[in-house]
This record gives C-alpha cells, structure tokens and sequence, in this order.
C-alpha cells in the first residue's frame, strides 16, 4: 500500500514537471514574440501568470476547465453560475464554444488589449495582494500631540 502511494506521489510529480515544462517553453516563446517587447518585466509576469494557471488546472492537462474556473473565481469570493462561467471562457477563447482554456489562450488574455473580465478580475485580485503586502509594516509612532 506504501509503495503504491509514493509511486502514484512520483507519477503526480512528473507529470506537474512535464506541464511546468511545457508551460515554460510556451512562456519562451511569448518573451522572443516582438509583438510583446514593449511589456514591461514581461518575464516574472509570465513566470506568475503560469503559478496561477497550473494552480487551476485541476485535470493536469494543460488546460483550465469550467470546474477549475469556478473554483479560482469562489476562491477569490466571486462565485458565478454555470452560464456566467460559460460566457467568460467564450470571452476568454475568442468566442469559440471551447469548453476549456489553453495556456496561449490565457496569455493573449492576460497580455492582449482586449478587456476580458476574467482578466479584470484577475488584475484586482494581484492589485490587492500587493497593497496586503505594502500594509505589513508596523504603524507609525504616535505622539500625545496625535491624540484626539
């Protein structure tokens, strides 16, 4: 029973490798496109774009699928039904009736013009992780001259 757990634990292991790969060479090839070489630290946004892209795919199949879009969307408070979830992959995919989102896919999302509201709302998401982040320093000393 031991074994068959840690072999399945190495088989999960190397296949999220593989996908990181994939994803990687995907990433590489977004960083040599000149359509993208006025983005600014295009490199760490591709490196974060593909953490939370891989955080959704929960079939491991390089492709984010309704059931992972609604549980990123509940995970940020933003539960949305199954016709709403539908009409944001048509948003993100071009119109095409995919039930899934690729990767290149996501990044022309993330990185396009076009103002899909997955990426409205993944943009928010980021924009109030880095004010948490900016609030973590102690308060400001207060003097009696500060008092009401």
């Amino acid at each position: 029973m031991r074994g068959t757990a840690i072999t399945w634990c190495k088989a999960y292991g190397l296949l999220k490798s593989q996908q990181e790969e994939t994803l990687d060479s995907i990433n590489e090839a977004f960083l040599s496109d000149s359509k993208y070489a006025e983005e600014e630290d295009l490199s760490s946004k591709l490196e974060m774009f593909k953490k939370k892209y891989m955080e959704f795919d929960l079939n491991d199949k390089g492709e984010i699928d309704l059931m992972g879009l609604k549980r990123m969307l509940e995970k940020l408070g933003l539960a949305k039904t199954h016709l709403e979830l539908k009409k944001m992959m048509a948003e993100v995919v071009g119109g095409l009736s995919k039930d899934t989102i690729s990767y290149n896919d996501f990044l022309n999302m993330m990185l396009g013009g076009r103002n899909a509201i997955l990426k409205l709302i993944l943009m928010f998401e980021g924009m109030g992780k880095e004010q948490e982040h900016k609030d973590v320093a102690p308060p400001c000393r207060k003097t009696f001259s500060d008092l009401p």
